[in-house]
């Protein structure tokens, strides 16, 4: 008796997991654009009630979030976060800098690799361009909040509404200290520009007359990982200028991805 009640309780686990791993598989997949309750118990297979029960279990643990507008659910904070550690079982670094290095000799301006630490963005990678004049807006190895600066902003574009919310409100008393010209209308004004456009473009904060240009990196599975940048004399990123630096960046953000595509599918697969 007590062996089938064991059994049982087996099973019993093991099908919730598989609900719950159908369900984010689902989200997973069509995460730019979300999925509603009906298209994902339509599509799973489950009964209404079991679809938004389990749901509302993944929502708890931040696996995924439901936008309040739309209603549509996306991948949660958690969710990002685990995928950013499977992203880092290769290393990113050491796949974009050769890109970063092909950006600096096409543009002639430096170009930054910009990845994310808790709520900071983390310079991981710098390539100097040939122009005398150079916009050494970042060290490698520097943190600022994760709301500031291009690459970091293309970065925040890629998330959830409510994880850049939270993010902000961690870092606003570092903002307001540290970049008093910098608000929350700013940052989304930013983002809705990255994600209408494709691309950031505005001026450096810390230092006048330089601007940055930026595109966000994403993961195998749609999740942001970088953000990829330069920065240069007004003069360098306006006109006919902009156009070419951003094509640039576009195909250098591509390939990047392309590669970490090819990476995620060469892993091989742990042996039980």
């Amino acid at each position: 008796m007590h062996n089938n009640a064991n059994a049982e309780e087996s099973r019993s686990g093991t099908q919730m997991v598989q609900r719950c791993a159908t369900l984010l598989k689902l989200i997973t997949a069509d995460n730019r654009k979300g999925l509603r309750l009906v298209e994902l118990y339509q599509r799973s297979g489950l009964t209404r009630p079991t679809t938004h029960r389990i749901l509302q279990a993944l929502v708890s643990e931040r696996l995924i979030s439901q936008d309040e507008k739309s209603k549509k659910y996306h991948l949660g904070s958690l969710a990002y976060e685990m995928g950013l550690a499977a992203a880092m079982s290769f290393d990113l670094r050491d796949v974009c800098q050769p890109f970063l290095e092909h950006i600096a000799v096409a543009t002639g301006d430096t170009a930054f690799l910009t990845i994310r630490s808790g709520f900071d963005g983390v310079c991981a990678g710098r390539a100097e361009g040939a122009y005398p004049i150079k916009a050494f807006v970042l060290d490698v190895g520097r943190h600022r909040p994760l709301n500031i600066g291009g690459g970091a902003v293309a970065f925040l574009s890629g998330l959830q509404d409510d994880e850049i919310e939270r993010i902000y409100l961690a870092n606003s008393k570092r903002i307001a200290r540290d970049y008093p010209g910098f608000d929350l209308k700013t940052m989304w004004e930013r983002i809705e520009h990255v994600r209408t456009k494709g691309y950031f473009i505005d001026e450096v904060l810390e230092i006048q007359d330089i601007r940055a240009l930026a595109l966000p990196i994403f993961g195998p599975h749609g999740i942001p990982v970088g953000g990829l940048s330069i920065s240069a004399l007004k003069k360098r990123l306006s006109g006919n200028f902009l156009r070419e630096k951003l094509q640039v960046l576009t195909d250098a953000s591509r390939a990047i991805e392309a590669k970490l595509r090819n990476e995620d599918r060469d892993e091989p697969q742990s042996q039980m």
